[in-house]
C-alpha cells in the first residue's frame, strides 16, 4: 500500500556560495547606481554610498571582532590536541617550509612579470608628484612586532584631525596573539593535569565563540553586498588609466600564482584540483571583496576543514599563523612588481644583488603585512631595504584598492593550500572529504566534523537525521 500522505513542503535557500555570488552580482549593480548618483551638493557621499560603506564595513568590523578569541582558543586547543601526536614539530617545520617555498615561487613570478611588462617604463607619471606614506616598515618594526606589549596583544593609535580633535583607535595584533596562544598552549602541556580544568574551559569557550562565528559568518552574502557596492561607488575604474600595464602585471602575476602555480602543486601531491577550488571559494570569494585576510580568517579555518579534510588540530595552528605571515599576493608579487615600477620611475638601475634581496624581503618579511588591508607597510619594507625612494608608494595608493582584491584572494588561497598539501604529505588530510565535500554545506549547523581522533560535534545533529547518518559514516582522521 502506497504512502499517499501529503508532502511538507520546505522552502530552499541557495547555497552559500551562491548566495555570495548574488550579494556580488548585486553590489556590483549598487555601487555602479550609486556612483552615477554622485556625491552631493557639499561633496560628501551620497546616501546609497554610505549606506553601502555601512553595511560592509559594518559585517568586517563583526569578523575581526570575532578573530582574536577564536585565534587564541583555537590555538590553544590545536596545541593540547597535539600532545597525542609524535610529528608535531615535524608538522610546524614542513608548514613554514612551503609558506616560503609557495612565496618564493611567487615572488619569482613578479620580477619575471616587472621584467617583461616594464610598467615603470611606460608610466606618465610624474615621480615629483609622489609622497611619502605615513605608515611604513622596517625590519625593527617587525621584530618588534613578534613581542607582545600585553597578553591580548592590543594596540592603540591616536590621530590628530586639523581641527585639533584627537581620535584614538584600539586594535588587535594578530601575530601578537598567535605568540600568546602558542606560549600558553605549551605552558597548559607542561603543566600537565593541573592544566586539564583550563584545557577543559578552553575546549568550551572555543565551541561558544565558534557558534558566534557562525552566526557572523551567515551575513556574509549581505556583508559582499556592502563591500563590493562601497568599491565600485568610490573608485570606479577610472583610476586604472595611468597605471594600466602596472595593474595588468599586478593581476596577470596573481593569476599565474592562483590558477597556475597552486594547481600545479596540488596535482604534483596527488589532488584534485577542481576539489580544491570547490571548497576554497567561499574563502576566496570574501578575501577578495573585504581585502583583509584577518577578516576572512573564520572562514578559511572552517573552509580548510570541513571542506578540504584538513585535521582541526593542525588547520587551528597552521591557518592563524597562514593569515599572519602567508601573503603571496601581498608580500610576493605586489611588492616584487611594484619595486620594478618605482625604480623605473626614478631612473635607478637594479642588479642582480637586488632582486635577490627583493625575494629575500618577500619571503622572510612577510609577516610585517600581519594581514591588515593593504600592503603599504610590505612595500615600504622592500624599497627601504633596496635604498628605493618611499615617494614612489604615493604614485601607487590611488588604484590600491582595486589591486588589494586581488592580492587578498591570493593570500587566502594560499592560506588554505598549505596546510592541505601539507596535512595530504603527513597522511592525515581526510581525501574522502576533500574529494566528495562542496561549499553548500559548509555553514550547515547540522555538519560534523572529524576532530582527530576525538570525538566529532554533535551539535544541531538531531535537528536533521539525514545528516547524523552521513557523520555515522565518516571515519576520523588519525594524526598518530
Amino acid at each position: 500500500m502506497s504512502d499517499t500522505s501529503p508532502q511538507r513542503s520546505r522552502l530552499r535557500f541557495p547555497s552559500f556560495s551562491v548566495q555570495v555570488i548574488l550579494g556580488l552580482a548585486l553590489g556590483l549593480l549598487l555601487g555602479w547606481v550609486a556612483l552615477q548618483m554622485g556625491p552631493v551638493a557639499d561633496g560628501s557621499a551620497n546616501w546609497l554610498t554610505t549606506t553601502l560603506d555601512t553595511i560592509g564595513s559594518s559585517f568586517v568590523t563583526l569578523l575581526k571582532a570575532i578573530v582574536p578569541p577564536l585565534v587564541f582558543l583555537a590555538i590553544v586547543a590545536s596545541i593540547a590536541n597535539l600532545r597525542h601526536v609524535t610529528n608535531a614539530a615535524r608538522l610546524a617545520g614542513q608548514t613554514l617550509l612551503w609558506f616560503a617555498i609557495t612565496a618564493a615561487i611567487a615572488v619569482a613570478v613578479g620580477i619575471g612579470l616587472g621584467l617583461l611588462f616594464q610598467p615603470g617604463a611606460s608610466s606618465t607619471l610624474d615621480p615629483a608628484a609622489g609622497s611619502v606614506p605615513g605608515r611604513t616598515g622596517s625590519w625593527i618594526d617587525f621584530l618588534n612586532g613578534l613581542i607582545p606589549g600585553n597578553f591580548l596583544g592590543l594596540g592603540a593609535s591616536t590621530q590628530l584631525a586639523e581641527d585639533g580633535t584627537a581620535s584614538t583607535s584600539i586594535s588587535f595584533n594578530v601575530l601578537q596573539i598567535v605568540v600568546v596562544a602558542l606560549v600558553v598552549g605549551i605552558a597548559a602541556l607542561r603543566s600537565g593535569k593541573a592544566a586539564e580544568p583550563f584545557l577543559a574551559f578552553n575546549r568550551s569557550a572555543l565551541a561558544v565563540v565558534q557558534k558566534v562565528l557562525w552566526w557572523v559568518i551567515r551575513l556574509a552574502p549581505l556583508g559582499t553586498l556592502g563591500l563590493i557596492g562601497k568599491a565600485v561607488a568610490t573608485y570606479g575604474w577610472d583610476l586604472l588609466s595611468p597605471l594600466a600595464t602596472f595593474a595588468i602585471a599586478i593581476y596577470v602575476g596573481l593569476a599565474i600564482v592562483l590558477f597556475v602555480v597552486y594547481p600545479v602543486i596540488l596535482k604534483a601531491h596527488g589532488l584534485r584540483i577542481r576539489s580544491f577550488f570547490r571548497g576554497a571559494w567561499p574563502a576566496i570569494q570574501l578575501a577578495f571583496v573585504s581585502r583583509s585576510s584577518i577578516g576572512t580568517l573564520p572562514v578559511t579555518q572552517r573552509v580548510t576543514e570541513r571542506n578540504l579534510g584538513v585535521p582541526s588540530s593542525y588547520a587551528s595552528f597552521a591557518v592563524p599563523l597562514g593569515a599572519t605571515t602567508k601573503m603571496d599576493g601581498c608580500a610576493s608579487i605586489y611588492p616584487a612588481i611594484s619595486a620594478i615600477f618605482v625604480a623605473q620611475i626614478f631612473g635607478v638601475d637594479l642588479s642582480l644583488t637586488d632582486y635577490l634581496l627583493i625575494a629575500f624581503v618577500s619571503v622572510v618579511g612577510s609577516a610585517a603585512t600581519a594581514g591588515l588591508t593593504g600592503a603599504v607597510v610590505m612595500l615600504t619594507l622592500t624599497l627601504s631595504t633596496l635604498g628605493l625612494p618611499l615617494a614612489g608608494v604615493g604614485l601607487l595608493l590611488a588604484i590600491d584598492p582595486i589591486l588589494d582584491m586581488g592580492r587578498t584572494a591570493v593570500n587566502v588561497a594560499g592560506q588554505a593550500l598549505v596546510p592541505t598539501v601539507v596535512a595530504k604529505r603527513e597522511g592525515l588530510l581526510d581525501v574522502a572529504r576533500y574529494e566528495s565535500s562542496s561549499a553548500a554545506d559548509l555553514f550547515s549547523d547540522d555538519a560534523a566534523v572529524p576532530s582527530d581522533g576525538a570525538a566529532a560535534s554533535d551539535e544541531g545533529v538531531a535537528a536533521d537525521e539525514h545528516a547524523a547518518d552521513e557523520a555515522d559514516d565518516r571515519q576520523p582522521v588519525s594524526v598518530a
